[in-house]
């Protein structure tokens, strides 16, 4: 999978977010697959001390399971974000059961922003998603932070190297990716200060 997702291809997903304003030196910082203690807690602790903000685009059965720690996100001045209730795949999905799951985590996640896990998701739930109110967020860079073969320092410049003005970074607090997220966030987002940007939610584009 590509790191940075060209102008060119951005245009064939009419109506889906991949960038904010590029006029503003403003970063958006999101992480999927969440929230679980062992992750979204410490990456908690370091936006704090950076003080910068972030979207999480969550999981609602994780939504379910830890639901203090949603409220932390919240409390902390974060976006949550639907990312679905079972981490569904779009391509492996009918409509209904897609739509239906969604909505389940719509229950327990208040937002109409929504990121399809894996990116997959076909043209007819896409459809049906603007229909129902919901804007559907992408990303331009993208860590590789679950990648087992990639290491942390590779994350870091997978970012790094493809910062620009409204950047949409796609991380992960999530088991998996849980060495590579802990280990290169302190240098992505000291990084990200040094060069001059700001920190934004995706519900402030």
């Amino acid at each position: 999978m590509i790191v940075s997702v060209p102008d060119s291809a951005q245009k064939l997903f009419p109506g889906v977010v991949f960038s904010g304003d590029k006029s503003k030196n403003t970063i958006y910082l999101t992480f999927d697959d969440g929230p679980v203690p062992e992750v979204t807690a410490p990456i908690l602790d370091l936006l704090k001390k950076h003080m910068a903000i972030a979207t999480f685009f969550a999981v609602g059965e994780n939504v379910h399971r830890y639901p203090q720690l949603h409220q932390r996100i919240l409390n902390e001045g974060h976006q949550i974000a639907n990312h679905t209730y079972n981490h569904l795949s779009g391509w492996k999905t009918n409509k209904e059961d897609y739509l239906k799951n969604i909505e389940k985590a719509a229950d327990l996640i208040d937002s109409r922003f929504f990121r399809p896990p894996y990116g997959r998701i076909s043209p007819s739930q896409l459809t049906a998603l603007k229909k129902a109110n919901y804007k559907v967020i992408y990303w331009n860079i993208l860590s590789k932070d679950y990648d087992k073969t990639v290491t942390p320092e590779e994350c870091t410049k997978n970012v790094l190297n493809h910062l620009q003005n409204g950047s949409i970074i796609l991380m992960h607090d999530s088991i998996k990716a849980k060495n590579n997220v802990q280990e290169s966030l302190p240098t992505i987002l000291d990084e990200i200060k040094n060069r001059g940007f700001k920190f934004g939610r995706i519900d402030q584009i």
